[in-house]
C-alpha cells in the first residue's frame, strides 16, 4: 500500500522534459512504485509515469485491458518503445486523456500495437506487448517520460482547444475553493 501522491498538471516543467532513466533498483524505487500505484488508483487512471507525481524518472505503472478486455497490471521501469513499421501499422483513432490535463480528451490516432522492453521493478527483463487501450497506454505513458503531453501530438487548434477546456475548468474550481 502506498502514498497517494498529488498529480502534476501540464504547465510544470517537470512534464516537459525527458526524465533521467532508473540507475539503482532498490527499496526507494519499490516505493515509489507503490507510490505510483495508489496514486494512480485515487485518480482512477489506468497509467501513471513518474514524472506525473513529480518525480523525474524513466518509470510507470499500468492496469488496463488490452483489446480482448483482458486487464494487463505491471510497472516498467527504463522503457523503449517499438511500434510496427509504416507498413504493418493500423491506426487506432480513440479519445485520449490524461491525468495530467484532467478532464480532457481529444481523438489521437495511435498505432493499435506497442511493445514495451525495459525491467521490472527488482531489475529483471520485462518486455509488454499491448493491443486496443494498453498499446495506447504503453505509446501514452512512454512519451510523458519522453517530455511530452498527449496534447504535445495534437493538431494545434485541437490543443489550443483542449487546453482552453482545461483552463476554464481549473479556474472555476479555483473560484469554489473557500478563502
Amino acid at each position: 500500500m502506498g502514498e497517494v501522491r498529488p498529480i502534476v498538471h501540464v504547465g510544470d516543467p517537470v512534464l516537459h522534459h525527458p526524465c533521467e532513466p532508473v540507475a539503482r533498483f532498490d527499496a526507494e524505487l519499490a516505493t515509489l512504485v507503490e507510490d505510483m500505484f495508489a496514486s494512480m488508483y485515487a485518480a482512477e487512471g489506468v497509467g501513471l509515469a513518474a514524472n506525473q507525481i513529480g518525480v523525474a524518472l524513466r518509470v510507470f505503472v499500468y492496469d488496463c485491458p488490452d483489446a480482448d478486455g483482458e486487464r494487463h497490471q505491471g510497472v516498467v521501469v527504463n522503457p523503449a518503445l517499438e511500434l510496427p513499421g509504416l507498413g504493418d501499422r493500423h491506426l487506432d483513432a480513440g479519445d485520449e486523456g490524461c491525468l495530467s490535463v484532467p478532464g480532457q480528451y481529444a481523438p489521437l490516432p495511435r498505432p493499435d500495437h506497442a511493445t514495451v522492453h525495459g525491467f521490472d521493478a527488482a531489475g529483471a527483463p520485462v518486455t509488454v506487448e499491448g493491443t486496443g487501450m494498453l498499446a495506447r497506454c504503453l505509446q501514452h505513458e512512454t512519451d510523458h517520460l519522453d517530455g511530452y503531453l498527449y496534447i504535445d501530438r495534437l493538431p494545434a487548434k485541437r490543443r489550443k482547444q483542449v487546453l482552453t477546456g482545461y483552463e476554464a475548468a481549473h479556474s472555476a474550481i479555483a473560484d469554489k475553493s473557500p478563502l
